[in-house]
C-alpha cells in the first residue's frame, strides 16, 4: 500500500474526527489536505489497481497459483514486473491455496526383468514424443481406492495418456499407454521411463512397448529422483485438486481427475519449465515452428 493510499485509508476510516484533527494527525495544512483529497489518482496507482483487479480475478479462478504463473498471465495484458505482482499480492494477503504433498508408490519387490536407466535424470527434452514417463497413484473414495496411471511427454509436459480403475495391475498401465499411442502416434525409437513397478515389468506391457518400437527405461532401485518428473504430476494433482475433495464413489473421483487433466493441466496450467506457457500453447508453438522450417 502506498503512502497516499495509507493516508486515504486513515481518512476514510476516521468517522467522528474533525478535519482539523485529521490535519494535525497527518501533519498537513487544511488547504493542503483539501488539495490532496481532490487530487486524482496517479498513473501508477491506476495501474496497480488494474493489476490488483486482475490478480483477484485470476486467483479466484486458479486459487492454487503462486506469484509466477499469476505474473505470467497478467503481463500478457498489463506490462509489469514480477516484483510488482509479488508486492501487490503480499499487501493484499493473496496466497496460493495448496495442501500438503503425499506420494504414491508401486511394488518393485518382484523377480520380473527390469530395464536399464536410459535417462540418467536428464529430463531436459526438446522434441515432443521422444521421451515419455509414467507412474501410478491412488485416491481414496467411500467405495475404496481409485488408481490412476498416466503417461506424460517430457518435452511438452502434456499428459498424453491415462487410465483409472479399482485395481493397480498391468491392465491399468497398458490402457494408459494405448491411449497415448492412439493420441500421439509417435515415431519409432521413443523412450518410455518408469519405476520398477511390477505392472511396468509385466510381459504384456513390455510386449506392447516392443510392438510399437518403444525403448523401455527404468529408475534405479531405491532412487525416487530418477522418476521425479512423473511423480511431480501426481503432486500437482493432489495439491491442486483431489486433496480438496471427499469422494463418495469412484465415479466422482474419475470425473474430478478427468477434468483436472483435460481441462486444467494440459490446457490452462502454466509450467516454469515451459517459460510459463501451458502444454497446449507450447505444443502449438513447436508445431508452428516445425511447419515453418
Amino acid at each position: 500500500m502506498t503512502t497516499t493510499s495509507k493516508y486515504k485509508f486513515v481518512v476514510s476510516n476516521a468517522a467522528g474526527h474533525s478535519v482539523e484533527k485529521m490535519c494535525n494527525l497527518l501533519e498537513v495544512s487544511r488547504s493542503g489536505y483539501y488539495d490532496w483529497i481532490d487530487r486524482p489518482s496517479s498513473k501508477r496507482e491506476i495501474k496497480h489497481k488494474r493489476i490488483l483487479e486482475a490478480i483477484k480475478k485470476i486467483h479466484k479462478k486458479h486459487p492454487m497459483w503462486g506469484v509466477d504463473p499469476i505474473w505470467a498471465e497478467i503481463k500478457e495484458a498489463i506490462p509489469c514486473s514480477r516484483n510488482t505482482v509479488y508486492s501487490i499480492m503480499k499487501e493484499n494477503g493473496i496466497k496460493s491455496k495448496r495442501k500438503a504433498k503425499w506420494k504414491a508408490t508401486t511394488n518393485s519387490n518382484h523377480n520380473l526383468p527390469v530395464a536399464p536407466n536410459l535417462l540418467e535424470q536428464d529430463f531436459n527434452i526438446k522434441i515432443p514424443n521422444t521421451v515419455w514417463v509414467g507412474d501410478i497413484t491412488y485416491n481414496w473414495t467411500e467405495e475404496g481406492w481409485l488408481y490412476t496411471a498416466i503417461v506424460k511427454d517430457l518435452c511438452t509436459k502434456d499428459v498424453v495418456g491415462y487410465a483409472m480403475g479399482d485395481r493397480i495391475n498391468k491392465e491399468l498401465v497398458i490402457k494408459a499407454m494405448k491411449m497415448a499411442l492412439r493420441r500421439e502416434k509417435p515415431s519409432a525409437d521413443l523412450i518410455f521411463h518408469s519405476d520398477r513397478g511390477s505392472q511396468y515389468c509385466s510381459n504384456d506391457f513390455r510386449e506392447l512397448l516392443k510392438t510399437n518400437h518403444i525403448r523401455q527405461s527404468m529408475s534405479r532401485r531405491g532412487n525416487p529422483y530418477d522418476n521425479a518428473c512423473a511423480e511431480n504430476f501426481f503432486s500437482c494433482l493432489k495439491c491442486e485438486c483431489t486433496n480438496f475433495y471427499y469422494f463418495k464413489n469412484r465415479d466422482e473421483a474419475k470425473q474430478a481427475i478427468f477434468e483436472y487433466i483435460e481441462v486444467y493441466y494440459n490446457r490452462q496450467r502454466r509450467h516454469a519449465a515451459l517459460g510459463w506457457l501451458t502444454p497446449y500453447a507450447y505444443k502449438n508453438i513447436l508445431f508452428q515452428n516445425k511447419r515453418a522450417a
